[in-house]
């Protein structure tokens, strides 16, 4: 039997992928394995959205060679890299890691994964032949409910990816060019995944993809121009989606990621403030406030529009958290445009909040704008945003102390709220004898920066022990 490994690096929307490529390796009976050093083929499946993301990729192929090299039994291990980066550097890579790589695949090899590694594994490669590239162009898959795919996320929760690509002009990122155009999954397509996965026991749903809100329009009749913001009142695919969901049987969570600002409406306000599945937390990557930086960034949206939206978001979803992103050091950025967000984020207070350093990248507008900033003024406009969220963080956290949430137990001893997504936001320390995979109702008493602690409704802080006490 074929032995398989897959090291999958990235975002979720990249581990849905590997999901794919397990479930289709399952369904050829190849064993996937989690021991690299064992097995017969090892994929690593790579991220390329920033600089980091690519060195980290290469380092992790860089590491499987080697360990291949040490190992007499397995020099005829096989190396697939597969991904975003695979599918943007290929060809570049296919000479620096010559010795490193056996095959490219891209993002629409997922599904052929498997009579990809039986060819492979099926012919011996001359010491001077090049890496296998079996890329054929800009993406255009979409994965269907109907795919085999093997979850790698703990039984609990699950990530739907319900569109792929972007159509965004966004001058710092290379996404589209790497995933192609928007592609929208059917409504009962991801209706039928989600049923599946609660079923299974799932407790929560978090929905993603390139651009959430767009979800859908790609099908109109008459596409929104992709640089104007939807309007306001009109209703849309993403609306309907969430209606069907909130009304599957079934007692979990639906949460919203990845959602642009240029497409947020107050039909989809009204739609999450009237399902009470829909978690009251969204993502919504800002970017930036200041005109002078939204205008060179293409973020279609302006500051008045932006400050509008989140006014109209929390009176229409009463007790929404908030996420967003910002990014530091863009081309261009001023001090003054810096103020600017800073005086914003403080008078805005948002419950979760990111600040990336803008990473140069190959292929994109902004590399080739002018007045790019240094990495040291990158590096203090990141630790000024920082300090400032960690502060109002702080006040958010004590504001929870005292009240009673619904929790979602990760492991024992923690567990997260409605407010915080997997693994990018805090988390909420509980007593270990909480059921894993569960809900459960507790009290917050305390907090530490981002986190908060907490015990069952009725329970004494002297009878417990929160899980960083207990290791």
């Amino acid at each position: 039997m074929v032995t398989v490994s897959l090291i999958s690096l990235g975002c979720a929307k990249n581990l849905v992928d590997s999901e794919i490529m397990i479930g289709h390796l399952h369904q050829a009976g190849m064993r996937v394995i989690p021991e690299a050093e064992k097995a017969d083929v090892v994929i690593v499946n790579t991220c390329s959205f920033i600089d980091s993301s690519k060195e980290e990729s290469i380092g992790h192929i860089l590491e499987v060679h080697q360990n291949r090299g040490l190992r007499k039994r397995h020099r005829g291990q096989k190396v697939i890299v597969a991904g975003c980066m695979a599918q943007r550097f290929s060809q570049d890579l296919s000479s620096s890691l010559h010795d490193e790589v056996d095959a490219f695949i891209g993002l629409d090899q997922v599904t052929t994964v498997a009579p990809i590694i039986e060819k492979l594994l099926g012919q011996v490669r001359a010491k001077e032949a090049a890496p296998v590239s079996f890329i054929e162009g800009r993406s255009t898959y979409i994965p269907d409910y109907d795919t085999p795919r093997f979850r790698l996320t703990p039984k609990h929760f699950a990530y739907i990816k319900i569109a792929e690509g972007c159509n965004h002009p966004c001058t710092f990122c290379i996404i589209p060019q790497i995933r192609g155009r928007h592609r929208s999954r059917t409504i009962a397509s991801v209706v039928a995944e989600a049923r599946q996965l609660v079923k299974e026991g799932v407790k929560e749903l978090n929905l993603i993809s390139q651009d959430t809100t767009f979800f859908g329009m790609d099908t109109w009749d008459e596409r929104p121009n992709p640089r104007t913001p939807v309007d306001s009142s009109r209703g849309s695919a993403l609306t309907t989606l969430l209606r069907e969901l909130n009304a599957l049987e079934g007692d979990f969570w639906i949460r919203l990621l990845y959602t642009h600002p240029a497409h947020w409406s107050d039909e989809l306000i009204r739609t999450i403030a009237e399902c009470p599945k829909v978690a009251r937390y969204i993502d919504i990557p800002l970017q930036h406030i200041s005109d002078h930086m939204l205008g060179r960034m293409q973020r279609e949206t302006s500051g008045a529009y932006i400050r509008d939206l989140i006014r109209r978001i929390r009176a229409g979803i009463p007790g929404i958290a908030i996420r967003t992103t910002f990014i530091v050091g863009f081309p261009g950025e001023t001090e003054a445009d810096v103020d600017e967000l800073c005086a914003f984020i403080h008078e805005t207070k948002f419950e979760r909040l990111g600040v990336f350093r803008y990473s140069q990248e190959e292929g994109t507008r902004g590399a080739k704008m002018d007045h790019q900033l240094a990495p040291k003024v990158k590096a203090a406009r990141w630790h000024r945003l920082m300090a400032l969220q960690k502060e109002i963080a702080a006040k958010v956290s004590a504001s929870q102390v005292h009240q009673t949430l619904r929790v979602l137990v990760e492991e024992p001893g923690v567990a997260r709220g409605e407010a915080d997504a997997p693994d990018i936001d805090g988390r909420v320390y509980v007593p270990r004898e909480l059921p894993v995979g569960e809900f459960s109702r507790v009290k917050i008493t305390g907090y530490h920066d981002y986190d908060l602690l907490a015990l069952p409704t009725g329970q004494k802080p002297a009878t417990w022990k929160i899980a960083k006490q207990a290791q």
